[in-house]
């Protein structure tokens, strides 16, 4: 089980956060602030931006799986194309 809770980065501007597979461990991902914004309508940055990825944090998550899946390594840095099949 994965225990580190998402953060905001501001040197990246970004959410950072784990994403559990089974009978794997975490694999550290992230997700632009401007893509949170685009595409889930977050506001503001830092606490803002975390919440947002805490209340999208299933289609988030299953982008990172789907990013691994096809031969990503981590750390996984989604990009809007990659949230946007998400949806």
């Amino acid at each position: 089980m994965n225990t580190n809770p998402p953060f905001f980065d501001p040197a990246s501007a970004t959410v950072r956060f784990w994403v559990t597979q089974e009978g794997q461990p975490p694999v550290a991902a992230s997700i632009g602030g401007a893509t949170l914004r685009y595409h889930f309508q977050a506001q503001g940055a830092g606490d803002d931006l975390v919440a947002a990825y805490v209340a999208h944090a299933r289609q988030i998550n299953e982008a990172v799986r789907r990013r691994l899946a096809a031969g990503s390594r981590e750390p996984v840095m989604l990009r809007d194309p990659d949230v946007a099949a998400a949806r």
